[in-house]
């Protein structure tokens, strides 16, 4: 009897340092523009992430771990953003999120594929929270990469089906930046248009090169002279706020159809000029229809004078911890493979991330740029008087679409 006593004691230990030793604080790398033309859009990315990390660990989401967000600058160059990962790596990050620019996510997981294969045991997982590209979850499809956004298949799935709807819609103008993702949505838009439209016409179609257009009056007046009542664009921070300044500035009357109208610098560029003309097709509105996410706002608003718009970072987060959860770990490959097929609710409702592509299927809503009420639109952006009014709700099996992914898997 008298012996069982320490024995009992030291198991008890045991269980305790193991139970100790398991609790982690896990840094992830957020690599995305803290500098230059898109800073805006990153600081305000990187502060959203470091929001809901808070309140990660405040829920213990991830149980006794911890999660911590460190900014790299990637200055928005994929070579840039090769070096900033390589420093992460060599401080020992095992997690990576970015988000600004498909060409950057394309170059990350082409290095971090490269660099998981060289290092097993070591691997690195790429969390993407804004990379819109389809390729990303297709034909560059990676196991070590997770996608959180829709894609811009899927966005544009859902706008054009709302967009055949109205009559109105005649001529069409698509614009964007010169990159992976402006091309795909000049494809997009023909294709999906011409099946859902045959009798609208695209009368113009421009790429113009990604942070370097200062005056995009050129590009307004020749949408003037296309006759167009529509334009497309999936343009983004400053190249989306100065291209609405000079359709303002020129008082173009036609309607905008966006996927990135929402972030930083394009409400304020809009203003009163925006009023029933500006859409955007994201997976969330600020102003939704329960208004979930009410209490992180007005604590981000209140902290950093921001919006609160990149409620992927709470999704990302949300099933990060969960995975933490259930592989009892927090190595790379376990979290991965916990996280095939996962299910999360998130501020839009319940987001599932597909375990053929790693693709997050969720719900996405359209919406339409009005004064700010007591009803529909509580919540204005950049303190404008201005926010979205939810025009509709797409079901996630709605906005779903099929994958070319033929996905290696490691062996396990």
């Amino acid at each position: 009897m008298f012996m069982r006593i320490p024995s009992l004691i030291l198991s008890a230990a045991v269980a305790l340092s193991a139970s100790q030793s398991f609790a982690e604080n896990v840094r992830i790398a957020f690599i995305d523009p803290l500098s230059g033309p898109f800073a805006p859009v990153g600081q305000n990315l990187l502060h959203s992430f470091q929001t809901i990390a808070d309140l990660s660990n405040q829920k213990q989401w991830g149980g006794s771990n911890t999660v911590e967000i460190v900014g790299f600058d990637n200055k928005g160059s994929p070579q840039e953003s090769l070096i900033q990962l390589k420093t992460a790596i060599d401080q020992g990050y095992r997690y990576i999120t970015q988000g600004n620019g498909s060409g950057v996510a394309l170059a990350l997981i082409d290095a971090i594929n490269k660099h998981n294969e060289r290092n097993p045991g070591k691997e690195v997982l790429f969390l993407n929270h804004s990379a819109g590209d389809p390729a990303l979850t297709n034909s560059k499809c990676s196991f070590w990469h997770f996608r959180f956004d829709a894609n811009s298949e899927m966005k544009m799935e859902s706008l054009t089906t709302f967009m055949a709807k109205d009559p109105n819609i005649k001529k069409i103008y698509v614009i964007g930046q010169n990159y992976a993702l402006g091309q795909e949505i000049s494809r997009s838009t023909r294709a999906y248009m011409g099946r859902k439209r045959p009798d609208v016409q695209i009368v113009g179609d421009d790429l113009h090169p990604i942070g370097q257009v200062k005056d995009f009056s050129p590009y307004v007046a020749k949408m003037k002279a296309s006759g167009a009542d529509t334009i497309i664009t999936a343009n983004w921070g400053a190249d989306l706020a100065l291209l609405v300044k000079a359709a303002r500035d020129a008082d173009l009357k036609a309607n905008f159809y966006t996927l990135y109208a929402a972030t930083t610098g394009v409400p304020t560029a809009m203003g009163a000029a925006g009023l029933d003309r500006v859409k955007y097709v994201a997976y969330w509105n600020l102003n939704n229809e329960t208004y979930a996410g009410k209490e992180i706002i007005e604590g981000f608003k209140k902290k950093y004078n921001d919006d609160y718009y990149a409620m992927a970072s709470y999704t990302v987060l949300a099933m990060l911890g969960k995975a933490f959860k259930e592989a009892g770990s927090t190595d790379p490959l376990k979290v991965a493979l916990a996280m095939e097929g996962m299910k999360v609710k998130s501020l839009n409702g319940e987001v599932e991330m597909r375990k053929s592509d790693h693709q997050a299927q969720q719900p996405l809503y359209i919406a339409t740029w009005v004064k700010q009420n007591n009803t529909d639109v509580k919540f204005d952006q950049e303190n404008t008087g201005y926010g979205w009014r939810t025009d509709q709700k797409i079901d996630a099996y709605v906005a779903a679409q099929p994958t070319s992914c033929q996905m290696k898997r490691p062996s396990h």
